[in-house]
């Protein structure tokens, strides 16, 4: 239980600190707790709403301007969230681990690979913007990451300056957690005490890790996230095929 908690508030800082973490709580939940994957995912999936509302106060007092089109990304998110919380119970756990480690595993390879982007470049159209929040809820709510995890990395693969795509990561990261929360309700399979009791952890990190990123350097910050996510996608896939 211990390590479990470590964990979890392991991940709420790395949310709080560079907008990637959630990918650590389903993993947590399911390997080391043993609670069935659905159950897991949904149970992350509402207690990311926490750290959003921190990420959502946080960008309101700081009067942080947000790139255009984030306002489309949001909206076309919450359908993508909605269905995709439906889908999660229909859907075989080989192919929900599959997807877990292919994701933790191209997200950490990728970030090694290529440094963040730190010119301006155009911003993305608004078709463009509405199709990447449709396919960043939709992910999100299948594997139960949150969606800066997913979307974090996307940004940067279309050469967006890292300074604006933590913003909307963390301006995504509420509406998301709530729309595939209440897909995961209507499925019956939302364990309300649980969500709670992680998203209290998560916001703890959360905060902790808002704190600290002016005080880490950015690089070392941007390789422990790296690392971190091959090491969670190694263990999937070991897990997924032994």
């Amino acid at each position: 239980m211990l390590a479990s908690a470590v964990a979890v508030l392991l991940a709420g800082w790395l949310i709080g600190a560079t907008g990637i973490g959630g990918v650590l709580v389903v993993p947590v939940l399911n390997q080391l707790q043993g609670i069935p994957l659905p159950q897991a995912i949904g149970a992350a999936s509402l207690a990311f709403a926490l750290p959003g509302l921190a990420a959502a106060w946080r960008l309101h007092r700081g009067g942080t301007p947000l790139p255009a089109g984030t306002l489309t990304l949001t909206l076309a998110s919450l359908p993508g969230a909605a269905l995709g919380a439906l889908l999660v119970h229909r859907v075989s756990p080989h192919w929900l681990l599959a997807g877990l480690a292919a994701l933790a595993l191209a997200s950490g390879v990728w970030g090694l690979r290529r440094r963040p982007s730190l010119h301006d470049r155009a911003p993305l159209p608004m078709a463009a913007m509405a199709a990447l929040g449709v396919g960043v809820g939709l992910g999100s709510a299948l594997t139960g990451t949150g969606g800066p995890v997913l979307l974090v990395p996307l940004l940067m693969l279309l050469h967006q300056p890292l300074r604006t795509t933590v913003p909307v990561a963390q301006a995504i990261q509420l509406p998301v957690a709530l729309c595939a929360a209440a897909g995961h309700a209507c499925a019956g399979a939302l364990d309300w005490r649980l969500a709670l009791v992680l998203g209290v952890v998560l916001l703890a990190g959360a905060l902790a890790g808002q704190w600290a990123a002016p005080r880490t350097p950015a690089l070392a910050l941007h390789r422990l996230v790296c690392l971190l996510l091959i090491l969670t996608g190694a263990w999937y896939g070991w897990r997924l095929w032994s």
